[in-house]
């Protein structure tokens, strides 16, 4: 997968009230500039109550929307859930499906996982599928079975012809939050084996156009050396991504690979 520049995701997480959202990217804004080129292949990510926000903060910037999750039903009696096409109205265009916080926290199966990445493509967003391992099933020897499922399983319904609108995050459980990212060596194992289920499973012309990134403890000291892997196409990015310092500090060594 050739991208220039590689795809950056800013994952807020429940961080930031909505003047802060606003403070946040009007310091981001100052220290890029509006017309930086990275600026076409960033998404922020802030929690619900933030994206309208945001969304006007970045009206006239190239910065794209994300948010952090979604509803798999487009509607309905679902108390405090938020659907596809309220999440597209608000100009959303990616969002996160299958979370490893989702996943741990809340109970997401690898079927909801599906049923959500479903929902995005249904309502014109880019679902960006999260996987991993734990550092446990790693060890044991289980990082690849435990790929093929999340990836096969979220993937499930989704044909050749969508891939193009299919984004991966390769995060590996124990590097999230922890301060300890995965080697190059670490990242590129596993890069490439996401890679090889893709083609097997749509074919090399589909296959090399789905982007897969690497999340886990991203900062702008191992940004660069990350990026140099193949098949990584980008970064999912946690905590750095709070400062507007550190995270332009990303965006810039980003564009620069």
């Amino acid at each position: 997968m050739l991208r220039d520049p590689p795809l950056i995701v800013g994952n807020w997480k429940m961080h930031k009230t909505i003047s802060e959202a606003r403070a946040l990217i009007d310091a981001l804004v100052g220290l890029v500039g509006d017309n930086f080129e990275q600026g076409r292949f960033t998404v922020l990510a802030p929690p619900f109550t933030g994206l309208s926000t945001v969304a006007q903060a970045i009206t006239g910037q190239p910065y794209l929307l994300g948010a952090q999750n979604l509803h798999w039903e487009d509607r309905g009696a679902f108390t405090g859930e938020i659907s596809g096409p309220m999440l597209q109205d608000l100009g959303c265009r990616y969002v996160l499906v299958g979370h490893s916080e989702r996943r741990r926290y809340f109970g997401e199966s690898d079927s909801i996982v599906q049923k959500k990445a479903a929902a995005a493509l249904r309502n014109a967003l880019r679902p960006i599928l999260c996987i991993g391992e734990t550092w446990e099933q790693r060890q044991s020897g289980q990082m690849e079975p435990v790929l093929s499922v999340q990836l096969t399983q979220g993937l499930l319904g989704v044909d050749k012809h969508q891939a193009e609108n299919i984004v991966i995050a390769y995060e590996p459980v124990w590097a999230i939050g922890s301060g300890r990212a995965a080697t190059a060596d670490q990242a590129a194992e596993a890069h490439r084996y996401i890679r090889a289920q893709l083609l097997a499973l749509w074919g090399e012309d589909a296959g090399m156009q789905v982007p897969i990134l690497y999340g886990g403890s991203v900062t702008p000291d191992n940004i660069g050396e990350l990026l140099t892997i193949s098949d990584v196409d980008g970064a999912l990015v946690g905590g750095a991504c709070l400062d507007p310092v550190l995270f332009a500090k990303i965006l810039r060594v980003a564009a620069a690979v």
